[in-house]
């Protein structure tokens, strides 16, 4: 099969097209005949060396593919409601750079009907984390307010439209005018250009001094003691990315004084129970959503799985609002 790897880190262009042996599905696992695979900036962080596979795991990049069940765990698959022929995506650990890809049943989710393969691509990754970090870990509630930094990336619009899908309020952050109006159009009620205003005034502007219940990190860094002064009390901030920096410095007797809950995971690493359980939430409360069109795909460009290196530059420019996307 043909795939795209990691020749050595670096820029994008040591991202080249390879031919390998195609993996084989074991208990508990289906092969995928891959359509599309989305990009996401982890894969950015293993391609530069800083973020490698867990054990186990491909070394080939791809946390999300959408595609054809081709074979697998026929036990397994009866138990998920699977079988051959199936359009699905799914949540890899690795491997998603490729025409055929094996993830755990647990993890694959039906395409969700009239979505296409590169639609159906950019929903794993960005739709589990924002699940399990936003709705479970900080306990986001409707009518409260979440704040969603960098609003225009997949995980930024995934987190605007299931929020306000689910009764809450969205503050988003961006870096331009144009990219504030495209969060806007797909549902945020309030949204910062953090270039002109100061964030953590415009918040308590906009909350009327009450600050807002949770706030998606993908910053940290020095945001967080920023994040602390705009949140309500026994409010939470679930940080998921350290794109600002590892170490931060806050006031420790706010956390005390008004009850705050500092927060955060990765998901790659996690268990395949507890990813099972993400997507059978997921299926529960999400898919439904996605099928009646409540919540939609915000797909930004779709590259050939050959332009690798080209999606990938394309990501770190910052330019795009929503997901990008590999296409086999």
């Amino acid at each position: 099969m043909n795939v795209i790897e990691i020749s050595q880190p670096g820029a994008p262009e040591v991202l080249r097209l390879a031919v390998r042996a195609a993996p084989v599905a074991g208990v508990g696992e289906v092969l995928i005949r891959v359509a599309a695979s989305g990009v996401n900036r982890p894969d950015v962080l293993q391609r530069k060396g800083l973020y490698p596979p867990p054990p186990g795991a491909s070394d080939l990049p791809g946390l999300e593919v959408a595609g054809v069940i081709e074979s697998g765990d026929a036990e397994a698959m009866a138990h998920a409601g699977f079988k051959l022929g199936d359009r699905v995506c799914a949540l890899l650990a690795g491997g998603g750079y490729a025409e055929q890809a094996v993830a755990p049943v647990g993890q694959c989710l039906p395409v969700p009907a009239g979505w296409s393969d590169a639609e159906a691509a950019g929903l794993p990754e960005t739709f589990f984390t924002v699940w399990a970090n936003v709705f479970e870990r900080a306990a986001l509630q409707p009518g409260e307010t979440l704040l969603v930094h960098g609003g225009t990336s997949g995980i930024g619009v995934t987190a605007i439209q299931l929020a306000k899908a689910l009764g809450s309020q969205v503050i988003v952050t961006v870096g331009s005018d144009a990219k504030a109006e495209a969060c806007l159009k797909l549902g945020a009620d309030r949204a910062i250009n953090y270039k002109r205003d100061d964030f953590v005034a415009e918040v308590m502007r906009i909350t009327g001094g009450r600050g807002v219940d949770v706030v998606l990190d993908m910053v940290a860094g020095p945001y967080v003691a920023r994040e602390l002064n705009c949140l309500a009390e026994d409010g939470r901030v679930v940080i998921i990315a350290v794109q600002g920096g590892g170490q931060a410095e806050f006031n420790a007797a706010q956390v005390l004084v008004r009850r705050l809950t500092i927060s955060g995971s990765t998901l790659r690493a996690r268990s395949l129970e507890f990813k099972a359980g993400i997507a059978r939430a997921l299926r529960q409360h999400v898919w439904p959503l996605l099928e009646q069109g409540r919540v939609r795909s915000v797909l930004d460009r779709v590259f050939a799985a050959e332009a690798a290196a080209e999606a990938h530059a394309y990501i770190e420019s910052g330019q795009h609002v929503g997901k990008i996307v590999l296409a086999w």
